[in-house]
């Protein structure tokens, strides 16, 4: 590998999730998710909008395909919808829902794209969160059931599996803020949820690997945030290890190494006692991993509550007067200085460089893939149809800059997935955020490549990075 280029091997794709991009909610048996109900109530989304039809992938699956093969990608990194699989999130297959699923992987393999599978990508069945959702138990056993269900109809043909996507979203941001699907403001709530995924991703595992080719890969996706103190002093020091512990150690303890950080149970002591792990579920959760996917956006900067701010709340995960941080009313999040995404995020990609350098560290020997990251911006298409995003080309450029140096220094990162391949519903802020490689108008749902599209589609190519200023 020169300083300019990236390994022949290395995996170019784009990813989307099912709530966001699929439509048809309820075609071929496909039942309310959490997501529906919260997007049906109002004031949980901008606009109230929903993903009833969002960009109707569910019909046009062929053409984004075909889409992704005209861009040249390697690989596409989508979600199942469980409750299109099983509608009450528990029993038998619904198989005009896995059929969907069979036509599109068919589909990919025929165009030379490998298919990437994400099990959970925070659409639960309604019917489960009525029996008390992800802080039940129960709900990793049925996470199980459907793995397996999945597993045996999809095993044949997909090689790469992920059994969650961001578990720190579906418990922090669902049941602590509740700025996310259901909803809920309650820590302790948000504790046992994190920890019940913690064990549906071990049992889902083992479910998968029970049913599938040895060849294939288990995998799972981190929302892993570098989190940096705002300055030396110890208090400051104290808040970054409170966050970086709740934000990661509570997911990459159990997961890769078996256990959870010490220093959590004191940090949240005031809200859980623990009691809900029970004997044996760290050892299920510490299942053997072939790969981990890295999730990236931007760092947080954090200090003790006695900090002057530098800005409103800024843990850049939605306006809400629940904090998602169980345990950590003594942290204050800061605004990171420079220049910021449409979301408010700032653009840091060394903070990309130090999450691969640090699990690294944390899983030596284990592959990498960054299974998210992109931008959101305004786009609009000029007069002549055309949609040139200029800032999304430099973003890119900075993290898979970044991406390719962490290799040099000795990463085993495998291939990167952009987010996303599709402008889409993006959850509560609806659809004016547009993270798509693709634009996509809203009233017709014709699909144009933006001029991101085009500069990825030549790094795939060629692996190596175009110029910034490249015209395309």
């Amino acid at each position: 590998m020169t300083s300019v280029s990236f390994p022949p091997a290395f995996l170019w794709g784009a990813a989307t999730s099912a709530y966001q991009i699929e439509g048809a909610v309820r075609e071929d048996g496909r039942t309310p998710s959490i997501w529906d109900t919260f997007s049906h109530t109002p004031g949980k989304t901008a606009g109230g909008e929903h993903g009833d039809i969002a960009v109707d992938h569910y019909h046009r699956y062929r053409e984004d395909v075909a889409l992704m093969a005209d861009l040249g990608l390697g690989a596409y990194r989508f979600s199942i919808s469980w409750s299109r699989v099983q509608p009450t999130g528990r029993g038998p297959a619904v198989q005009r829902g896995l059929d969907f699923y069979r036509r599109l992987v068919d589909e990919l393999l025929a165009k030379g794209i490998k298919p990437a599978v994400t099990l959970y990508h925070w659409d639960l069945p309604q019917e489960l969160e009525d029996a008390g959702g992800w802080p039940e138990r129960d709900t990793a056993y049925r996470f199980a059931e459907y793995a397996q269900i999945v597993g045996e109809a999809l095993g044949d043909r997909v090689e790469q599996w992920i059994t969650l996507n961001e578990p720190w979203c579906s418990a922090f941001l669902g049941y602590g803020s509740g700025v996310h699907a259901p909803g809920r403001t309650e820590p302790l709530a948000t504790l046992r949820a994190a920890h019940h995924l913690n064990l549906a991703h071990g049992l889902g595992a083992k479910a998968l690997r029970s049913v599938m080719p040895a060849r294939n890969t288990v995998a799972l996706s981190l929302n892993s945030s570098t989190v940096r103190p705002l300055s030396q002093d110890p208090a400051d020091l104290a808040a970054a290890r409170k966050i970086d512990d709740l934000a990661n150690g509570i997911f990459h303890g159990p997961i890769l190494h078996g256990a959870y950080p010490e220093s959590l149970f004191t940090a949240t002591e005031p809200v859980t006692d623990w009691s809900y792990v029970l004997d044996g579920d760290l050892a299920a959760i510490n299942q053997p991993l072939d790969a981990l996917g890295l999730n990236y956006y931007t760092p947080a900067l954090v200090s003790a509550t006695d900090a002057e701010p530098t800005g409103p709340r800024a843990d850049g995960h939605g306006a809400s007067e629940h904090s998602p941080w169980p345990g950590a009313d003594d942290v204050l999040f800061h605004l990171t200085p420079g220049d910021r995404t449409a979301m408010g995020w700032s653009i840091d990609p060394t903070g990309l460089h130090e999450l691969i350098m640090r699990y690294t560290r944390e899983a030596p020997g284990l592959p990498l893939y960054i299974t998210e990251n992109g931008a959101a911006y305004d786009d609009k298409p000029d007069s002549e149809g055309r949609v040139h995003d200029p800032e999304r080309i430099a973003y890119l450029h900075g993290h898979l800059a970044e991406v390719r140096r962490a290799i040099a220094d000795g990463a085993d990162v495998r291939g990167y997935y952009l987010w996303s391949l599709l402008d889409n519903f993006e959850w509560a802020y609806g659809y004016e955020k547009r993270f798509g490689a693709v634009y996509v108008d809203y009233a017709t749902l014709t699909r144009t490549p933006k001029s991101s599209a085009h500069w990825y589609a030549k790094a795939a190519r060629t692996g190596t990075l175009p110029e910034v200023d490249e015209v395309f």
